[in-house]
């Protein structure tokens, strides 16, 4: 059996009941936190409290290498473990699917999502997103602005009335991670006063959301990561409402359907 389960936002107690006794029931535990991490543990605290040693994978020994944990699952009840929801921002349909061919029996257990603890925290409504993007480091994609790509996906959203997720860059091997400031002076070059919406440490005990124009988030600090930006679209009044009493947004920003 191999079996996939998402850890939830925060800590070691953010994963669901099923997953917590899937995880401590198993054989053996493996995991990948390259493009997502629990900022409020450590791998180290997160296998002393479930009772199982975790190995953790890096991206070519998950992704161009599983065979030793497809060798595992052939053998025993084993564990893959990822942050949020193993299924949605991190999907591992290759390594199920390679689990399905050598006829290893698999089954995903869920966790709580960024995408819909941005909606939960903001007021958004879930059904009025649409396509999420990524935006990445300057380096990463060698340019200092933010990709076209990246504003032809927001403007598409725009162009429907729709809501988008901004996911901010993350290199966890060496714990640095975009902040939601970074982004927003990003953005500013071109959008300065277009509602923006930050989310930090979603999941964790004390959440963070703050709306305002992109040159104001750009001159403000967010503390501790993980950082999401919310560029919102057509809003209606409940979620202006929400924005201005979650969010402390300026109500001059604010324009209901």
């Amino acid at each position: 059996m191999l079996t996939f389960i998402g850890l939830g936002l925060y800590d070691e107690r953010s994963i669901t009941v099923e997953g917590r006794d899937a995880l401590r029931d198993a054989d053996r535990a493996f995991a990948e936190f390259y493009t997502s991490k629990l900022i409020g543990t450590t791998v180290e605290d997160l296998s002393a409290h479930h009772g199982l040693d975790i190995e953790v994978r890096d991206r070519a020994g998950t992704e161009q290498d599983p065979t030793p944990i497809l060798d595992a699952a052939e053998e025993e009840d084993v564990v893959f473990l990822t942050a949020g929801d193993t299924m949605i921002s991190t999907t591992h349909v290759d390594l199920r699917l390679r689990a399905v061919e050598r006829d290893i029996e698999t089954r995903v257990i869920h966790g709580v999502t960024a995408q819909s603890a941005a909606s939960g925290l903001t007021g958004l409504q879930n059904y009025r997103f649409g396509k999420a993007v990524t935006l990445p480091f300057p380096y990463a994609h060698g340019g200092d602005d933010v990709p076209k790509s990246v504003v032809d996906s927001i403007e598409a959203n725009l162009e429907r009335g729709l809501h988008t997720l901004v996911y901010l860059d993350i290199k966890a091997h060496r714990d640095e991670y975009m902040t939601a400031s970074t982004a927003a002076e990003m953005f500013a070059d071109g959008w300065e006063d277009r509602l923006a919406v930050v989310v930090a440490r979603a999941g964790s005990p004390e959440p963070l959301v703050a709306a305002d124009r992109f040159s104001a988030l750009a001159e403000r600090e967010f503390g501790d990561p993980l950082h999401m930006l919310v560029i919102p679209g057509d809003l209606h009044h409940v979620e202006a409402e929400a924005l201005e009493t979650l969010g402390g947004c300026p109500s001059e920003l604010l324009d209901p359907l």
